[in-house]
């Protein structure tokens, strides 16, 4: 039998298909162990900053402190392996306080996974249907307008859970209830110390940056969660703290009776409510962090569509409404994540802790959990951006502060729709611009140019500059510079050229 040299390249080949196949899969490892260098301690930093937000928000919202971390897990375990953004973090936010606090007001506990699954399922439509980049079109005066009016709600409400005492219902109640609440805090002792421990956790969070690098490894809501519960603890003081059931308790899904309320046109626009604000919060955080890191850019329509299942599923559990949130995905940022296993692994960190540690929690003081959220509501609010804004571009300051003012005085919803109102009226009044030009060398006829967009906003002052010509003159109106004429300037001009024509051929 003789050899054959083709079976030995034959084999050859095999051998390098193999070894080429051995080393891909080899590097493959290799990449992801290097990852999860990165990624588990990133998902360590991610977590503890999301505890205390996440039993925060809860709190501030006026729903079980459960339901928070419901969301936070929800947010890591079903969100997090989703494509989309690859390192943005979501969970319940402090932006949706307002909003979801309106809401259980309204429906009740019970119905509040009702209202976050149907907006979790809308989100999906709006994903599946490519709309997710339209969310970037949104003003960004209303949404900065609404994130301050909700910082600023957030203040005036969480001012009152600082000392322990209830808190009004309505924005404006609040705000004009604070120099009774500062009169209360000053005769009331327990109040006074409650007070005092929210005012340290603010401090705390104020001065953090101010420290070493070393110490400020350490996230600072937990720092200052962590010393006012020392505190709390070793001096034994008379202040309310956290109650915690359990997260199996916690859960709430909706029942099948309550899907007959979704005719409600009150709790349909809650829906809206909750479908805009998680939607735009997300694509707006999703492009702050992408300018944040050279990692693969987020897919807007895809992370709508993972926002949307996540809050598909913590409606199911009846917890909170789901968001992509900045503080959070910086934290991943800079902890240096390289993929989405330090989100995840982030979810898996709270269920752990919620179910092996719910007595630690039960030991945090409510007035702790109250100056982190006025210390976050501070930071939603743009004080140092208005003044410039003012200078450059005053309407965007005006339509910012008339959001704010509407969300703090009606609601989030209603005040959300007064600033786009105001966007558009004040993109349709910049773009109808029409310049007049009149051409009269006092003897022959008077030529009158139009250029721009002559819109119905313009048509006062156009018409204030046609009826002031000479009545016993004839007039040349070109149109030929106009590049839009809509219907109520069309019919305008050719009623007063019809009226000019006839005082020239018949004058009195």
């Amino acid at each position: 039998m003789t050899d054959d040299p083709t079976d030995d390249r034959h084999a050859a080949t095999g051998d390098t298909a193999v070894d080429t196949t051995v080393d891909t899969a080899a590097a493959g490892r290799r990449r992801r162990a290097a990852a999860l260098r990165h990624d588990l301690p990133a998902s360590l930093a991610v977590f503890l900053v999301a505890l205390p937000l996440c039993v925060g928000v809860a709190v501030a919202s006026g729903v079980p402190a459960e339901l928070g971390l419901i969301t936070g897990i929800v947010g890591g375990l079903v969100a997090g392996p989703l494509p989309g953004s690859s390192l943005q973090v979501s969970g319940p936010a402090a932006g949706l306080t307002v909003l979801v606090h309106e809401a259980v007001q309204q429906v009740g506990l019970r119905a509040l996974g009702l209202l976050v699954l149907a907006a979790g399922l809308l989100q999906i439509l709006l994903g599946l249907l490519r709309l997710g980049r339209w969310f970037r079109a949104i003003s960004v005066a209303v949404v900065e307008g609404m994130l301050a009016g909700i910082g600023l709600t957030i203040i005036a409400g969480q001012l009152y859970a600082m000392a322990d005492i209830a808190a009004p219902d309505s924005g404006p109640a609040k705000i004009a209830g604070l120099p009774g609440l500062a009169a209360d805090a000053l005769t009331a002792p327990g109040a006074a110390v409650a007070l005092a421990v929210g005012a340290g956790a603010i401090a705390v969070l104020a001065g953090w940056p101010l420290l070493p690098r070393p110490v400020r490894a350490v996230p600072a809501p937990l720092a200052a969660v962590a010393l006012a519960t020392a505190v709390a603890a070793v001096f034994d003081l008379p202040v309310e703290r956290l109650r915690i059931q359990g997260l199996i308790e916690a859960i709430q899904p909706p029942a099948l009776d309550q899907l007959s309320r979704l005719t409600d046109a009150a709790l349909l626009g809650t829906i809206a409510a909750f479908t805009l604000i998680c939607s735009a919060e997300s694509l707006f955080s999703a492009a702050a962090v992408d300018r944040m890191h050279n990692r693969p850019r987020t897919d807007y329509d895809r992370e709508l569509v993972a926002q949307g299942a996540g809050n598909t599923v913590c409606g199911a559990l009846g917890a909170l409404p789901m968001t992509a949130v900045i503080v959070r995905s910086s934290a991943n940022v800079r902890a240096g994540a390289r993929t989405k296993a330090s989100r995840v692994l982030h979810g898996v960190w709270l269920l752990l802790f919620a179910a092996a540690f719910p007595s630690v929690l039960q030991a945090i003081p409510l007035a702790a959990l109250a100056g982190v959220l006025v210390h976050a509501g501070w930071k939603l609010m743009p004080l140092a951006q208005l003044p410039r804004l003012w200078r450059t571009h005053r309407g965007e300051a005006v339509i910012l502060v008339c959001t704010a003012a509407a969300v703090v005085a009606l609601n989030l919803f209603e005040g959300v729709l007064l600033g786009l109102l105001l966007a558009v009226l004040k993109t349709a009044w910049e773009t109808s611009h029409v310049r007049v030009d009149v051409d009269d060398d006092g003897t022959g006829p008077i030529r009158v140019h139009l250029s721009g967009n002559a819109t119905f906003l313009r048509l006062p002052a156009m018409l204030d500059t046609l009826e002031a010509l000479p009545p016993d003159r004839r007039t040349e109106l070109d149109l030929s510079g106009l590049r839009h004429l809509d219907h109520a300037c069309r019919t305008a001009l050719l009623t007063w050229a019809e009226t000019s024509h006839a005082r020239t051929r018949h004058p009195p």
